[in-house]
């Protein structure tokens, strides 16, 4: 099975949790059967591999979100890196020419696209991979999963199969509905649209290239940029006669805000939280080491990280995102392909970071122009290269590095530092990389 799984979005409906880099399918607030916490990636990414352990999975998306892939995933997962947004039908052409250039998949292989942040079980996935060995062999050029309505929801487009069938042409798609005419498009048997679709290589490749001008995956990536936003839809679907839909009856929810996503939490709290016994029917989701006390709380979300703090009626968390476009701050937390950052203080000359990196990795060698930079190590053991010079390093060290030094530091174990940068401009874009033998 090959799939293409599209990651985008900040997902600031989720803030505290959610930031520019940090999208909801980062946060790690499920359970896997042994209980350790896992995000949505996480737990598709495991879900994909249950049902079928040789697919070729790539992930779609932009390159503020690689370091965090690469740091929930590893580096066996593909990563079709869009260079900018355009929408979906150039991040897909670009996902199909990556697999057919860089993976080595024929034309004639079918390929399934679906979002990354479903809240399924692992029948979906069967579903899934039934949809690709559909779409290899049927009449079709696109084989759509239509999921079967709970409730007459306003919030997605509907499927109208021309009949019942588990495997149906398709009769008309419909926008976004008012919850009547919802519900007078399931009495006809129309189906939820999920944005999960297959078809074989080549379609999309051919559609690809007489839609833009390219030659080859490293061609299209260089034009990328230059390229029109059109969605998958506008550009390929309205146009296809050839489309058949097959039902999905599981579970599948779009997490898309706090309200849905306390849904599908296993439990009232993840982190530090206390409940007295009037709280009802609310939850807690706290990253801060300290504790939260709810007291009377009803049908309430509390999230605290060190972004902010949300205390949010479940229902009124739906509109979140006008106040949080109107936040203006740095990034306080974010994942890297070597660790992760969270920031402790923020001063006029001065930026406090507590640094984490995984065993074997390293940052990249660097120096900054503008700052000087103080590392005290806190837990583990390693080793750091400064202008050339390798020592190792433990708990209790402290390193000193003045603006221009080259530094890094590689973890031999899990290693925890303090980082104090100090200067009048402290800036993530005062940083020079080089090559480090």
């Amino acid at each position: 099975m090959n799939i293409v799984l599209l990651s985008g979005g900040s997902g600031k409906r989720l803030w505290p949790l959610s930031n520019d880099i940090r999208s909801k399918q980062f946060i790690k607030i499920f359970q896997n059967e042994n209980g350790e916490y896992e995000s949505m990636v996480q737990r598709v990414y495991r879900q994909i591999k249950k049902a079928d352990s040789s697919a070729v999975v790539t992930i779609a998306t932009s390159k503020s979100q690689v370091s965090a892939i690469h740091n929930q995933l590893g580096g066996e997962v593909g990563i079709s890196v869009e260079p900018c947004r355009r929408d979906t039908f150039p991040a897909i052409a670009l996902a199909a020419q990556y697999l057919h250039d860089v993976k080595g998949v024929k034309k004639n292989e079918s390929v399934v696209v679906c979002p990354v942040d479903p809240y399924v079980e692992d029948d979906y996935f069967k579903a899934v991979k039934k949809l690709g060995e559909i779409a290899e062999t049927s009449d079709a050029n696109l084989v759509l999963m239509g999921i079967e309505p709970t409730y007459p929801s306003e919030k997605y487009g509907y499927i109208i199969p021309e009949s019942k069938d588990d495997i149906s042409s398709v009769s008309m798609f419909k926008e976004k509905p008012n919850a009547e005419t919802a519900a007078e498009y399931i009495s006809q048997g129309a189906l939820w649209n999920g944005g999960v679709f297959a078809f074989r290589l080549g379609y999309v490749l051919d559609i690809a290239h007489k839609l833009i001008d390219y030659t080859d995956y490293s061609d299209l990536f260089a034009k990328y940029e230059t390229l029109t936003k059109i969605s998958f839809d506008y550009a390929v679907v309205e146009h296809e006669d050839k489309i058949a839909v097959m039902r999905f009856a599981g579970e599948w929810k779009d997490l898309g805000t706090w309200n849905t996503l306390t849904e599908a939490m296993e439990n009232n709290s993840v982190g530090k939280a206390i409940f007295n016994e009037n709280c009802a029917g609310s939850h807690v989701i706290n990253e801060l080491n300290v504790p939260i006390l709810c007291m009377g709380l009803k049908n309430v979300v509390v999230s605290a990280s060190p972004e902010g703090i949300l205390v949010s009626d479940k229902e009124q968390s739906s509109f979140i995102k006008p106040f949080v476009d109107e936040i203006d701050q740095q990034i306080m937390f974010a994942e890297k392909s070597w660790g992760s950052f969270r920031v402790l203080d923020v001063e006029d000359d001065s930026l406090t970071i507590k640094v984490t990196l995984n065993p074997g990795h390293r940052m990249n060698y660097h120096s900054h122009e503008k700052r000087d930079e103080v590392w005290t190590i806190v837990a583990g053991k390693g080793r750091t290269i400064i202008d050339g010079f390798d020592h190792s390093v433990t708990v209790g060290d402290v390193i000193t590095m003045k603006a221009g030094t080259k530094h890094t530091i590689i973890a031999e174990t899990e290693l925890r530092l303090i980082e104090v940068q100090i200067g009048k401009d402290i800036s993530v874009h005062d940083k020079i990389k080089y090559e480090l033998d």
